[in-house]
């Protein structure tokens, strides 16, 4: 659903609405708020396993589901981003801060749902890497594909065995195949 909020034209009069962390949440894309549709059962699956599976994979980096990433005149919150450690702002006792982040993730990930516009998911992608993220993932459950997307080529349409890219430092081997064995039951 998109909405243009009367009276908010700025990223810093969205910010200050008080629904915009509401669930789903609201993104702010180019002058409008739009709330991003509910993923369903295949995308929170999808979700939950790649921040598990990120987060243990060792590195000095943090994966988080669903983070507020402010930067470049646009608000977006990805289904998970993945943020080096020594980037995420904390309080002055420590804490993480609960408003999000203002720059790009290094690695945007989305899963696209039937109810999102693959262009407005894949623009949030390309805004972000614009911005300084490095890597971007869309998956897409069901074409059970994941396009790659980075800075300086040309997007890739993997399936199947193919091995997925991931940030320098992560350890981590992991195909399409293996991403969406991870919905199957029983």
């Amino acid at each position: 659903m998109t909405i243009t909020v009367p009276g908010t034209t700025t990223l810093k009069e969205f910010l200050k609405l008080p629904y915009v962390d509401e669930s789903p949440a609201w993104e702010y894309i180019n002058g409008e708020a739009v709330q991003k549709p509910m993923g369903g059962g295949k995308h929170s699956l999808l979700q939950k396993r790649l921040v598990a599976v990120i987060d243990a994979a060792g590195s000095h980096y943090e994966a988080f589901p669903e983070l507020r990433c402010t930067v470049g005149n646009r608000s977006v919150v990805p289904d998970v981003v993945v943020v080096p450690t020594h980037q995420l702002p904390v309080d002055d006792s420590g804490d993480i801060i609960s408003t999000g982040i203002e720059f790009a993730p290094a690695w945007i990930i989305e899963i696209l749902c039937p109810a999102q516009s693959q262009t407005k998911v894949t623009g949030n992608i390309l805004h972000c890497l614009k911005h300084g993220s490095q890597l971007g993932w869309l998956i897409d459950p069901s074409e059970r594909s994941i396009f790659i997307y980075h800075r300086d080529r040309l997007p890739d349409l993997l399936a199947g065995a193919d091995v997925l890219p991931v940030l320098e430092g992560i350890n981590l081997i992991l195909s399409v195949d293996q991403v969406f064995a991870w919905l199957k039951r029983g």
